[in-house]
């Protein structure tokens, strides 16, 4: 499904799973990896519903889109700097590990569900665009799409795709629920949303997984 390009094998020093140039298909690679899995996993989350509460409140899409924009942006950017530097100190073996565990996690996580509290976000006041800034910037923290980029950024050396492709995932979820609002999230299967985020997990993290199993068994292969 994804190509090993982003995570070639540790230097003679053991330190760092990755080369600081993946090229072009690496880069590509972690930009759609990003988008899918954030864009997914967002739909019926919390940032969503906030995001649908605003509008139908407010009833200022642009201004709560552009604060939807900057507070994806921010978070990303936080999340994908910590993920990279955590995935500078770890062997190939133990970053391909730690993310495909951290992504299966994630998966029962995402199928598990999880309860939306919408009651503050219905007594927002100030500008459309504050509102929604500082209240999905509050939302997204620990959230589970926060961690997902934070493990996207270790395992892949290209954070610039990783926060475009979060970013652009998040705008492209909350955007109909800005515009489109209750009649769109009255025809959507959350539901079933939440089993596709989660299978997207899975498969991911077990892609991960085999990744740390090829690293360890390829110098006891190479003899």
């Amino acid at each position: 499904m994804y190509a090993n390009r982003g995570l070639p094998a540790a230097g003679p020093s053991g330190r760092g799973g990755r080369s600081r140039g993946i090229g072009r298909a690496g880069v590509i690679e972690a930009f759609l990896a990003s988008l899918s899995t954030i864009g997914i996993a967002e739909i019926g989350d919390r940032t969503q519903v906030l995001a649908l509460v605003l509008a139908a409140r407010l009833r200022r899409p642009w201004p709560i889109l552009a604060g939807v924009l900057c507070a994806a942006l921010a978070s990303n950017v936080i999340a994908a700097l910590i993920g990279e530097r955590l995935g500078r100190f770890l062997t190939a073996v133990r970053l391909n590990a730690l993310v495909g565990t951290s992504l299966i996690a994630m998966a029962l996580w995402e199928l598990r569900g999880e309860d939306v509290d919408v009651k503050s976000a219905a007594q927002s006041r100030g500008s459309a665009f504050w509102a929604a800034f500082t209240g999905l910037f509050i939302a997204e923290i620990g959230d589970k799409t926060q961690i997902a980029t934070v493990v996207l950024a270790a395992a892949y050396s290209s954070v610039m795709a990783v926060i475009g492709g979060a970013t652009l995932g998040m705008l492209l979820a909350c955007a109909p629920a800005v515009f489109l609002g209750k009649t769109l999230s009255a025809r959507v299967p959350l539901k079933a949303v939440h089993y596709l985020a989660g299978a997207l997990f899975l498969v991911l993290g077990a892609v991960f997984l085999l990744r740390a199993y090829h690293e360890y068994r390829a110098p006891a292969l190479g003899k």
